[in-house]
């Protein structure tokens, strides 16, 4: 087969989904010009389209597909065709009831929204491949089409199905993962509640009980669930590949999907693609979609991915729908840009009047042309127009930031010790601190090559297998520095607390025992002192604390003026350990984002990490290239603010020596020549970080 290519080659792919289906024929004319006008390149088409193209159960109509895609190719636009299983039509569910999902309370889910059907209906799947089939054999030749989209954000907003079918692949899921009753059990810990099983088909699924359910079989249900709708793609994929030899992608949602584990995911597409949306009571969701960019990079292997979603303003689905500043937009892309894409597509290319998205932004909103979002989403296209030479340069970073979505999905679970303490939270928290040092980090499975980081940080590592502890232990004793907060390694993979107690597997990483949760009172804090010689900085802690024993490691911070229920003053709250040529830290106590500043301040200076001195709220991100590097600065406050560079602005052409003024609001991206250092772990002589570390690229 062919190397896959880059579908828009050369450079930064533009657009948006486009659903022309919605629109008279003479509006596509209109809007193939307005794209033209706006510096669009790529295009996503039929991802919810099956009704149209599929009139009944093997009758198809490609006429009015046939005719967009030579529009298309024909005003020099790429398309990347969806296959539109996420919305089957109405006749398949009037002919085959039974592949309808079933929630936990044994509700059955109707038509008239979007999602997918039952994963485990054999109609379904057979329908998926039908459809799948004929579209690629339709189009794999045709001149417009450069990437296959298969289906549309897996797991949202269906992903669990309760239905007798499911039940039964469930059935045959575990008999192949487990083997025997016995092991299954022995899994499970059904001796607990009396909760044995002696036949397989008396195995349930964890739906609706009186109390909690079994929380292993929740875990396991958890890795079914995605397995089954990975299997799904599959089936679509593979279909698509037996005749086209296009690259094959489906759009995640990193850190804002629960049921999908990218790590798997990422090695079944051939580019990685996000959605992204900032969610509006977050004040500063710049962050988090920092966050997501990142994650997004990582579960790629450090390789160029798409954004192939975002808004130019506000979204249609949360309480309240905030509309993006102005500025807000190109701060948004460039900041995807910057830490990874290498395509910034929206949904959508024209705003719907019908439907129940009609409130959502698009990029040709219903103010048409004379809209300052269409005069934005214009200057966007003419900005990325001048970025190609920044396409498939690489991000680097010398942090990891440890990822699991099975710990995510033990930890959320319920009668945990606080639910104060959630994965997505410390998450959060812990890469804002990272971000607002401007350090920039990938993200990392517990079981991924570690050594090519100078620091590990774990924030969020509930369940923690042998192998991976294994796995961090020999990172810190060859010289790594690890950072891991609290409840970690609980439980393993089977959600059973390890033998010999909380945070077993790390005892010789961080040299301590975890005796006992000591979770405060909704309200409560407790003040953790940390000494330096003669100077005492004191930091506050809410809702978690743990009793420590020190086993080798020294108390770098410890608890004073603790409340009712909490752990004894001068008890240890933050530990250091030298273990091998490397040092294990643990924060046995939930800090916020200023109270994690002096902690990760000590833990850079083990590291041998410099932070960034740029202002706060200005983002500074670099992409390496063999003959260059591309600074992408983007100005999140009011105020203008001085960023050190040297080189060439793509954007305005301006020549930079030194000092980058970077307007309230604003984005540069510089080019650097030569390329920056990549070794060094010191500011360079331009005073930018260096990215140092090795690639995930390989790895």
């Amino acid at each position: 087969m062919p190397e896959l290519l880059w579908p828009v080659s050369g450079s930064i792919a533009y657009g948006g989904d486009y659903n022309p289906e919605q629109w008279p024929r003479e509006v596509w004319d209109e809007d193939v010009a307005l794209m033209r006008e706006a510096g669009v390149n790529l295009v996503s088409v039929g991802i919810f389209s099956w009704a149209m193209l599929e009139t009944e159960e093997g009758v198809f109509d490609f006429a009015w597909l046939d005719e967009l895609l030579d529009l298309l190719h024909a005003n020099g636009i790429a398309a990347d065709l969806g296959t539109p299983t996420v919305s089957p039509p109405a006749w398949f569910f009037a002919t085959y009831p039974d592949a309808r999902v079933i929630d936990a309370d044994g509700v059955v889910k109707g038509f008239g929204s979007r999602g997918m059907a039952s994963h485990a209906s054999p109609e379904y799947r057979e329908a998926i491949v039908r459809i799948a089939g004929v579209l690629a054999a339709r189009y794999a030749d045709h001149p417009a089409v450069v990437m296959w989209h298969v289906h549309n954000e897996y797991g949202v907003p269906v992903a669990e199905d309760f239905s007798p079918r499911a039940v039964v692949a469930w059935q045959t899921w575990l008999q192949e993962r487990y083997g025997s009753l016995d092991a299954l059990n022995a899994a499970w810990g059904t001796a607990f509640w009396g909760q044995r099983f002696a036949r397989w088909e008396h195995v349930v699924a964890p739906a609706a009980t009186p109390s909690t359910i079994n929380p292993s079989m929740k875990l396991d249900w958890a890795r079914f669930t995605d397995d089954a709708l990975r299997d799904c793609f599959r089936l679509e994929r593979d279909t698509i590949r037996a005749r086209a030899t296009q690259p094959i992608t489906t759009n995640f949602m990193a850190h804002q999907s629960w049921n999908t584990d990218l790590w798997k995911w990422a090695r079944e597409v051939d580019i990685v693609s996000d959605d992204h949306y900032l969610w509006s009571p977050d004040p500063e969701a710049h962050v988090a979609l920092a966050l997501s960019a990142d994650l997004t990079r990582s579960v790629a292997r450090g390789r160029p991915w798409i954004l192939l979603e975002h808004s130019t303003s506000a979204v249609n689905w949360q309480g309240r729908n905030i509309a993006k500043r102005p500025g807000e937009m190109s701060r948004n892309a460039l900041t995807h840009l910057g830490r990874g894409a290498d395509g910034i597509m929206f949904f959508q290319w024209r705003a719907s009047r019908s439907g129940a998205e009609k409130f959502h932004s698009a990029m040709l909103p219903h103010a048409g042309v004379n809209s300052r979002v269409f005069r934005e989403v214009t200057e966007l296209g003419a900005q990325l127009g001048r970025l190609g030479e920044v396409q498939d340069s690489r991000v680097q970073a010398d942090v990891a930031v440890l990822y699991d979505w099975e710990s995510m999905w033990a930890q959320d679970l319920e009668w945990r010790p606080s639910d104060a303490l959630s994965f997505r939270e410390r998450m959060r928290t812990y890469y804002e601190r990272l971000w607002r040092d401007g350090v920039p980090v990938d993200f990392a499975h517990p079981d991924d090559d570690l050594s090519g980081y100078r620091l590990v940080v774990a924030p969020a590592s509930y369940l923690l297998t042998q192998r991976s502890a294994d796995n961090l232990t020999a990172f810190v004793a060859g010289g790594g520095t690890l950072l891991v907060s609290a409840f970690a390694a609980a439980v393993d993979e089977h959600d059973t607390v390890h033998a010999g107690g909380f945070g077993a597997p790390l005892r010789d990483a961080l040299g301590l025992v975890v005796e006992e949760y000591r979770p405060l009172r909704e309200g409560d804090e407790i003040t953790i002192d940390v000494v330096d010689g003669d100077s005492t900085t004191s930091l506050v802690s809410r809702d978690w604390t743990e009793d420590l024993a020190l086993a080798g490691a020294q108390a770098w911070a410890t608890y004073s003026g603790a409340p009712e229920g909490g752990p004894e003053t001068g008890g240890p709250a933050v530990t250091r350990h030298e273990h091998g040529e490397g040092v294990g830290w643990y924060v046995g106590t939930t800090l916020d984002v200023a109270g994690l500043a002096p902690v990760l301040a000590a833990v850079y200076a083990d590291a041998g990490i410099t932070p960034a001195t740029t202002p706060d709220g200005v983002e500074v991100m670099v992409r390496h290239a063999a003959e260059a590097s591309y600074v992408v600065a983007v100005n999140h406050t009011l105020a203008d603010a001085a960023v050190p560079a040297t080189g060439t602005d793509l954007l305005t052409g301006a020549e930079i020596d030194g000092e980058l003024t970077l307007p309230a609001g604003a984005v540069a991206v510089v080019r650097t020549t030569p390329a920056l250092d990549r070794s060094a772990t010191t500011p360079t002589s331009e005073g930018l970080p260096s990215l140092a570390g090795a690639a995930l690229a390989g790895r």
